[in-house]
């Protein structure tokens, strides 16, 4: 989902956050690491031809989301932006895509029922979690984002030779 990433470099970068319609399409939210330990789980004890869904338990609306992402900017980076004074006075609303879903959601009973896959962390600390990977790898995604970063090999004579 590009929801989390977009306002948080849009934050601190003390762009606009904008937020399609009203705001209350709800998603269900899966930390990475979660989905990641899902994916071993069906790998080594799924049954082969079989699917399992991987769901968070984390249904929340988009503004929800926005508004919560406001207030661990505020705790984890005070230092703002010049000109802003609050992250959440960069929330915008624009106009709702065409045929934009209300509501995603999965149902993983099946995964917790057959592997006794479960989520471990919560919406909240995985996005607290998320929040502090972005603003301890500024470097890294500033780089990226002005297109310096390309994929470059490290330690490869040739600087500029990419793959």
């Amino acid at each position: 989902e590009k929801l989390i990433p977009h306002m948080i470099l849009n934050a601190l970068s003390g762009k606009s956050m904008p937020v399609y319609g009203d705001g209350s399409q709800v998603r269900d939210w899966l930390y990475v690491e979660d989905h990641a330990r899902a994916l071993v789980e069906v790998v080594t004890r799924g049954r082969v031809g079989e699917t399992y869904n991987i769901g968070g338990h984390n249904e929340k609306r988009n503004i929800d989301v926005v508004e919560l992402l406001c207030e661990l900017l505020e705790e984890l980076a005070p230092a703002k932006p010049a000109g802003v004074d609050a992250y959440r006075n960069l929330i915008t609303f624009v106009k709702d895509r065409p045929g934009h879903d209300r509501r995603y959601a999965i149902d993983a009973t099946k995964i917790e029922r057959e592997l006794g896959w479960f989520p471990q962390e919560t919406f909240e600390s995985g996005l607290r979690k998320t929040v502090t990977w972005y603003l301890e790898n500024r470097g890294w995604w500033e780089r990226v984002l002005s297109g310096e970063y390309r994929l470059a090999r490290l330690g490869h004579a040739e600087e500029n030779e990419s793959y």
